[in-house]
């Protein structure tokens, strides 16, 4: 399985470096941003990273406003962000979380404590990724059923279906163009016994 890419945003060389190498060191591919504009772009590349920690108090853009705007973006495969922040407030919390932070670290960071919260990230952007995946294989087996819906004009004696050309097409090949069937031939008892009968029904009717 290939490595889950991670975005760090800090603005702290020293605080980016550390974060960089733990998180290489976790088997993560690593891109970084020093300020928060540069997060944004990078967030926004096709190909952007689905794990996003983002310092909160940085130049240019803060991390909130990182945060808000990837929200508003509302993608189909939103990223999964943590912030980190030396502000411990519970209304500086809420701050985050209202802005669209899904989990958040303190600083100085403990190690222990962020591997724990990437790791909780790293599972829910697979359950995701999982659940997706399921999606598009369900939409994908719905597009090969048609569902036959309506009156059908059908011919009283040969069984023929007028179609929206308005000719007339044997009920089997009206079906296989109009569904997934496919047909096999075979008899039923009734014309088993009509067409085909025994030796011994043949002498009784004569």
């Amino acid at each position: 399985m290939a490595s889950m890419k991670a975005l760090i945003a800090e603005d702290d060389a020293t605080s980016r470096i550390v974060l960089d190498t733990v998180l290489r060191k976790w088997g993560y591919e690593v891109v970084s941003a020093s300020d928060g504009n540069e997060a944004w772009t990078l967030s926004q590349e096709p190909d952007a990273p689905k794990l996003l920690i983002l310092d909160w108090m940085m130049p240019g853009m803060d991390g909130i406003e990182v945060c808000r705007r990837i929200r508003q973006n509302a993608r189909s495969d939103p990223p999964y962000v943590i912030l980190l922040t030396s502000l411990g407030r519970k209304e500086d919390l809420l701050t985050g979380f209202e802005a669209g932070a899904d989990d958040y670290v303190t600083k100085p960071f403990d190690r222990d404590e962020l591997r724990a919260r990437v790791n909780a990230g790293s599972r829910i952007l697979e359950l995701q990724s999982a659940m997706k995946a399921r999606v598009t294989e369900l939409e994908d087996a719905l597009a090969h059923i048609s569902t036959l819906q309506g009156i059908l004009p059908i011919c009283m004696h040969c069984h023929k279906i007028r179609n929206d050309q308005e000719s007339w097409e044997k009920l089997e090949s009206y079906l296989q163009h109009h569904s997934d069937v496919q047909f096999s031939h075979g008899l039923c008892p009734e014309c088993l016994a009509t067409y085909y009968p025994k030796p011994e029904e043949e002498k009784g009717g004569v």
